[in-house]
């Protein structure tokens, strides 16, 4: 017992690197070794700002550096893009989704990772172009979202545009088409790509009822069920207005929080139904009676020396609007001396 309470002690005033040295050594005490385990991971777990309160001891995103210094780093995501100080990039074009239409004969995964709703896909639709010097292929996706107010719904996306946030925000991660699984790509500088779409309170999205619908059975952390597959593009804006987008250099909005993570942050938003969106606060991050799962969010990171970059395509609707305008004017001066 004064074992148990010289580690619970100790991690708790540590909480460095010099924690793990510390458990490997008392873990060869044999008779101990589960409630070692425990204890650590009970101390050294990570989580939201908004499981605190149920959850006073595990690490939220001010203290996440504590278990992964890589969050500290200075590279981190997400973050606020302003304006007025973004480069426009005449490489950026449109991005080439190559099956993104195509709908896969198998099931999609979807769990309750006990932080999100996390889709692995049973299929590999691909990224290239925009400019991405190699292709990527889709592996996963997951949402952030909010909370629902006294009278509007608290908005709960990563990123945000000049300090606006919307209520939700989707993120399909890819890895380099080379390597074989995320733990690869993370050993290659380029190795990890993240297309990011914020999603807006509007009408109801139909595509989004297959999703939706599977959030009953997978209200409680570890809980998995199977989905049929969707044309990943059906969860998308149109790709006509996908070519208005923000790229920068980033990480994971999660622990480990790696750098090195391709960012692509479109303008259009998705949008889905006040009611569509309440639907995800139904689940828990933990077993029945946690916490509802709502505030899955990161707060915004600094940019430190990072430039954000803008789309050539976000050029195109203003220059287009100055030739309408030239050619009004034109046909109004001809007409009035005719």
């Amino acid at each position: 017992m004064e074992l148990l309470f010289l580690v619970l002690f100790s991690l708790h005033i540590l909480k460095t690197e010099a924690v793990e040295i510390l458990v490997a050594f008392l873990l060869q005490e044999k008779s101990m070794r589960f409630d070692l385990i425990s204890i650590v991971n009970y101390i050294c777990h990570w989580c939201y700002q908004s499981q605190k309160y149920e959850q006073p001891h595990c690490e939220g995103p001010q203290q996440w550096h504590l278990i992964h210094v890589t969050c500290k780093g200075n590279k981190q995501s997400p973050i606020n893009i302003v304006t007025k100080n973004v480069a426009y990039d005449k490489n950026l074009k449109p991005l080439d989704f190559e099956g993104y239409d195509v709908k896969g004969s198998s099931k999609w995964n979807i769990e309750n990772n006990g932080h999100t709703v996390q889709v692995t896909l049973s299929t590999s639709p691909k990224i290239g172009g925009g400019g991405l010097r190699r292709k990527y292929k889709a592996v996963q996706f997951h949402l952030h979202w909010g909370i629902q107010g006294v009278r509007q719904y608290l908005p709960g996306s990563e990123h945000s545009i000049d300090g606006e946030k919307q209520a939700m925000e989707l993120h399909i991660v890819h890895i380099r088409e080379d390597v074989s699984d995320i733990t690869e790509a993370k050993k290659i500088a380029d190795g990890v790509a993240v297309l990011a779409f914020f999603i807006k309170v509007e009408e109801e999205n139909k595509n989004y009822a297959t999703l939706i619908n599977e959030l009953d059975n997978i209200k409680y952390k570890g809980q998995t069920a199977q989905m049929e597959a969707l044309p990943l593009s059906s969860l998308l804006p149109p790709e006509e207005d996908l070519g208005r987008y923000y790229r920068y250099e980033g990480s994971l909005t999660t622990p480990d929080c790696h750098e090195g993570v391709i960012w692509t942050v479109f303008e259009k938003p998705i949008e889905l139904s006040i009611s569509q969106i309440s639907q995800f606060s139904t689940i828990h991050f933990d077993g029945k009676n946690s916490t509802s799962m709502v505030e899955n969010f990161r707060p915004a990171q600094f940019l430190n020396e990072r430039k954000v970059y803008w789309s050539g395509a976000s050029i195109l609707l203003p220059t287009a609007k100055v030739l309408m305008l030239v050619l009004m004017l034109t046909y109004i001066l001809s007409s009035l001396f005719q």
